[in-house]
């Protein structure tokens, strides 16, 4: 098989690289990516000498380039993670999520469809299997009070401009379906959280500032909620999804550990704590949890996500390992690691 991964070189990309190479090293993969703040290639040092992996550095959004790599490479598969993600950087520039988050998508899904089909709902036959697997958040779906899940039934209603965005992708995926009959799938995930994360995010946040003895900042009480995926349980949600999800299907994918913002700086301290013991000690402190002060909110913060998995484990058989404070210490061991 010959795949295309977008934004491979990102958090869940090259979570998805390494553990997609490793499970089936005869596929060949293409990683186009246009390394922007997330990306980083350190993240695929070790598959960056395997004779089956390409990387590209390049946009979504430059059509003749993605034409050009679909010739050739002859993918038969997409698995497309390339999107601009960070909240905050949306509101104060919407214009880039819109171009790489639509735009993008749209380039990709129409290269595809030309490549693969001869015409609505006829492929070509020898790409008669291919498949383009569209990678989404649970952000789409808004904001939940304190009770209730997100399912796949529920309305969109994005409150950003980086879900917004990615409430448009999710609907052009969804029409190039039903209108051209395209082998499609979607999957809408919770808050990821592992190793090769970038460092903006909330959890590298915390252990990059409590290990520099600096203060932490959190948004407006701290009680605001999301539902954690750990991302090795995401990559093989992702691998059932595009081998066996039905066509044109949604699949959401959740961790099943719904956290307030502060209960994640209080398991992150506590590890901390153990670790650095000595540390806290000479600075005559107890606890990183001291280093935590309330900023001002975001503007438009949702409140609470959670996820209704039942879908894709009654369908595909998956679930979430379920081991929250075993995941969080790999990861936290991941970050002190890298900036040893």
């Amino acid at each position: 098989m010959n795949i295309l991964v977008t934004g491979g070189a990102g958090f869940i990309g090259s979570n998805f690289i390494n553990y997609w190479i490793d499970k089936y090293p005869n596929n060949q993969i293409v990683n186009l990516d246009l390394l922007t703040y997330a990306g980083d290639l350190n993240n695929l040092i070790d598959v960056s000498s395997f004779k089956k992996y390409h990387f590209i550095k390049g946009d979504i959004c430059n059509r003749s380039l993605v034409e050009k790599l679909f010739n050739e490479y002859q993918f038969d598969g997409v698995i497309h993670f390339a999107a601009e993600s960070h909240v905050d950087n949306s509101i104060k520039n919407p214009s880039a999520f819109v171009e790489t988050n639509v735009n993008g998508t749209f380039t990709l899904l129409d290269v595809a469809r030309n490549y693969w089909m001869e015409s609505a709902g006829v492929y070509k036959k020898e790409f008669k299997d291919a498949r383009f697997h569209h990678i989404s958040t649970d952000e789409v779906y808004g904001s939940l009070g304190s009770e209730g899940y997100f399912t796949e039934s529920a309305s969109y209603a994005p409150n950003s401009p980086y879900s917004a965005s990615k409430a448009a992708s999710d609907m052009l995926v969804r029409s190039y379906y039903h209108t051209y009959g395209m082998n499609v799938v979607t999957t809408n995930c919770s808050n990821n959280f592992g190793p090769m994360q970038n460092s903006e995010k909330l959890i590298p946040t915390i252990i990059r500032k409590a290990k520099n003895f600096e203060s932490i900042p959190i948004y407006g009480t701290g009680m605001n909620i999301r539902d954690w995926l750990f991302v090795e349980d995401h990559c093989m949600a992702i691998d059932l999804v595009f081998s066996k999800g039905r066509a044109g299907d949604t699949y959401l994918i959740g961790g099943n550990n719904e956290k307030t913002n502060l209960e994640i700086v209080k398991e992150i301290c506590f590890i901390l704590d153990a670790q650095f013991k000595e540390e806290l000690t000479k600075r005559s402190m107890k606890s990183f949890y001291e280093l935590v002060t309330l900023v001002e909110d975001r503007v438009g913060h949702d409140f609470r996500y959670a996820i209704d998995a039942t879908k894709i484990k009654n369908e595909l058989n998956w679930k979430p390992s379920n081991d929250f404070k075993k995941n969080l210490k790999k990861t936290i061991d991941f970050y002190i690691r890298k900036d040893s």
